[in-house]
C-alpha cells in the first residue's frame, strides 16, 4: 500500500493512520523511548553516493557510518577509524578500524568494504574524484588495516574522509559497495546507531528506524558528525506530512515530536507555545541557488541567463523563503559570505538590478518564447516558495513560464534527464546548500564543470583548471586569489546563480533534550524527557 500527500495526521486530531502497524507499535512501548518527526522530504533513494539530496543523506546519517567525521569546530576527527598514521613524506597514509565494528546484518566490517566504499564514493563526489585523482593505490593489509598510497603530498586527505555534506564517504559492505556509483543501491545493510525497518517503510508516507544494539559509540562527547553516537531512544518514525500546518498543529498537540523544516510563516504560532522551542539547527546556514540547464534554449545562450541574474533581487527571495522570523542576507559569492565579508556584489561582478536591461538581454539571446520548464517542489517549505519568486522574476522580463508542480522526490529524479524540457526535462529549479557544503572549490557541486558537472551540466574548461589549481597551492593567498577569480568567473558565466543566505529553523518539544547542531539533524545523543 503506498500513501501519499496529506497523510498521518489531520490538523489537530490524530488521524486513523497512526493506528497503522508502526502506530501500534508507538503504543505498546513507552513514548518516551519514541521520537516521531518530519523529515525534510518524502524518502524515495535510498543511496546517498548516488543522489545528493539532503533526505537521502538524513536517511543515510542513520543507518551508515563514516571513516573520519567532522566536530563542532569542523575539524575532521576519527569515528569508524581507531588508529591512523602517515609516512614521513606524506605519500602514505594507514588506516585500522576499531575493534567491534558490526554490520547490521552481524558481519564484522572489514578494511575490503572501507576500500571497496571509498573507490566507490570517489566514482561519484567531487572531493572524492580529486583525492582519487592523486591516489595511486588504496589497499587492503589485513581484516581491519587498509593503506592509500598518494602520487603526491595533498592536504586534504582527512577532510575528503571527514566530509559532512554531500556526497559523504558513508562505508558499505563490500558487495554493496561493488555497485556501479551510477547505479543506485536499494539494500539498506549499516554499521551505523540505528537499523533501517524496511518491512514499515511505506513510500510517501512513513519510514522508521530501530537503535542498533550491536552498535559501538566512540568514547568521546558527541560533536557534531563526530565523538560517540549514544543512542538514548528506542525508535525513530518519519512521517512525511507535506501540509506544514498539519505538520505544526502535530507538534503543538503532542502528536509529533521534532519538525526538521517548518514554513516561516507558522513560526509565530510555534513560538508562543510553551511547549515547543524553534530554533536553528545549522550553526552556519545555508545558501540558495537557483540551478540552470545549460544544455537547451533558451538557457544554453550566455546572454539569456546574464538576463535572469540581471533580473534577480535576493530579498524577494529571502523574503519569500523565512521572511522577518529568521536572519538572512544578501550574498554575491558561489561559496558563501562570512560575518566577516561585506556581500561583494560590485566586486564579483554582479549586474545591478535592471529589469529593462535584462528583457534586452532575453531578446539578444534570440528567445523565441518557448516555454520555460520551471520545477517547483510543492512539499517543500523551503523550496516551493522559492521557486514561485523565480516563475515570477522570469515573467517580468518576458519568459513564457511553464511552473510544474511536483513533489521533492519526482523533483530529485527529473533533475538527472538531460532530455529536451518539453520531453519531460526541465529549464531551472532552486535549491540550497549547507555553507559547510559549499565552502571551497573541491566541496561545491555547483563549481563543478564539464565532466564533473552536478545537474545543469555548464561546461568551461577554465573551471577545472583553477579548481585543481586551489586544490595543490599550499601558499594561503594564492588559494585566496584563485576562489576569487572562481567567484568572478562563475558570476560572469552565470553557472547557477545564488539567492541568499539565510538559518533554516526546526521546531521541537521541549520533552527532546540532547540534539546536536549540524549540517543534518542527527539523532543520536537526543533522549525524550
Amino acid at each position: 500500500m503506498t500513501m501519499h500527500r496529506r497523510t498521518m495526521l489531520q490538523a489537530g486530531l490524530a488521524a486513523p493512520a497512526l493506528l497503522s502497524a508502526a502506530g501500534r507499535a508507538t503504543m505498546a512501548q513507552d513514548r518516551r523511548r519514541v521520537i516521531r518527526s518530519v523529515p525534510i522530504g518524502d524518502l524515495r533513494a535510498l543511496d546517498p553516493i548516488w543522489t545528493t539530496a539532503y533526505i537521502t543523506r538524513n536517511h543515510a546519517y542513520m543507518v551508515w557510518d563514516t571513516l573520519f567525521a567532522l566536530d563542532a569546530q569542523n575539524r575532521p576527527q576519527p569515528q569508524m577509524v581507531g588508529e591512523y598514521g602517515t609516512s614521513g613524506d606524506g605519500l602514505t597514509w594507514t588506516f585500522r578500524l576499531r575493534e567491534g565494528l558490526r554490520w547490521h546484518d552481524n558481519a564484522p566490517v572489514r578494511a575490503a568494504d572501507c576500500v571497496a566504499s571509498v573507490q566507490r564514493w570517489g566514482q561519484k563526489d567531487g572531493m572524492g574524484r580529486a583525492l582519487m585523482a592523486v591516489t595511486d593505490s588504496i589497499e587492503v593489509r589485513d581484516e581491519r588495516t587498509f593503506e592509500l598510497k598518494l602520487k603526491r603530498t595533498v592536504g586534504f586527505v582527512l577532510d575528503a574522509l571527514g566530509k559532512i555534506d554531500s556526497n559523504v564517504p558513508f562505508m558499505m559492505p563490500e558487495r554493496l559497495a561493488r555497485t556501479d556509483a551510477n547505479t543506485a543501491i536499494t539494500e539498506v545493510i549499516g554499521s551505523g546507531p540505528f537499523r533501517f525497518k524496511r518491512e514499515e517503510w511505506i513510500p510517501g508516507a512513513r519510514v522508521v528506524y530501530e537503535k542498533f544494539e550491536g552498535y559501538v559509540p566512540r568514547t568521546e562527547p558527541a560533536s557534531q558528525a563526530a565523538g560517540g553516537k549514544v543512542v538514548k531512544v528506542d525508535r525513530v518514525e518519519s512521517l512525511y506530512t507535506p501540509d506544514a500546518a498539519t505538520a505544526a498543529n502535530g507538534l503543538l498537540t503532542g502528536e509529533l515530536d521534532l519538525l526538521e523544516t517548518l514554513s516561516h510563516d507558522l513560526v509565530p504560532m510555534l513560538e508562543r507555545s510553551r511547549d515547543v522551542t524553534v530554533a536553528p539547527n545549522d550553526p552556519l546556514g545555508y545558501q540558495l541557488f537557483m540551478v540552470i540547464n545549460h544544455l537547451h534554449p533558451p538557457f544554453n545562450d550566455q546572454r539569456a541567463r546574464k538576463a535572469v541574474q540581471t533580473a534577480v533581487n535576493q530579498s524577494d527571495f529571502m523574503a519569500a523563503v523565512v521572511g522577518r522570523h529568521t536572519p538572512s542576507r544578501e550574498c554575491a559569492a558561489i561559496f558563501g559570505c562570512t560575518a566577516e565579508e561585506d556581500n561583494r556584489f560590485a566586486a564579483l561582478g554582479w549586474p545591478t538590478r535592471d529589469l529593462g536591461k535584462a528583457r534586452a538581454l532575453l531578446r539578444e539571446s534570440g528567445y523565441d518564447g518557448r516555454p520555460v520548464v520551471v520545477m517547483d517542489p510543492a512539499d517543500n517549505a523551503i523550496l516551493h516558495p522559492a521557486a514561485l519568486v523565480a516563475a515570477d522574476t522570469l515573467k517580468q522580463i518576458g519568459v513564457n513560464v511553464d511552473l510544474i508542480a511536483m513533489d521533492w522526490s519526482t523533483l530529485v529524479q527529473r533533475r538527472a534527464s538531460k532530455a529536451p524540457p518539453d520531453q519531460g526535462g526541465w529549464n531551472i529549479f532552486v535549491t540550497n546548500a549547507t555553507l559547510t557544503g559549499i565552502a571551497n572549490p573541491l566541496l561545491n557541486i555547483f563549481t563543478r564543470h564539464c565532466d564533473d558537472a552536478w545537474f545543469g551540466w555548464p561546461c568551461h574548461p577554465r573551471v577545472p583548471e583553477l579548481t585543481s589549481a586551489w586544490a595543490f597551492e599550499t601558499d594561503a593567498a594564492k588559494r585566496r586569489q584563485i576562489r576569487t577569480e572562481l567567484e568572478r568567473f562563475h558570476v560572469a558565466h552565470v553557472s547557477s546563480i545564488p539567492l541568499g543566505q539565510y538559518r533554516s529553523v526546526i521546531a521541537y518539544r521541549n520533552a527532546l533534550k540532547g540534539l546536536i547542531p549540524g549540517p543534518a539533524l542527527f539523532y543520536w545523543n537526543i533522549e525524550k524527557t
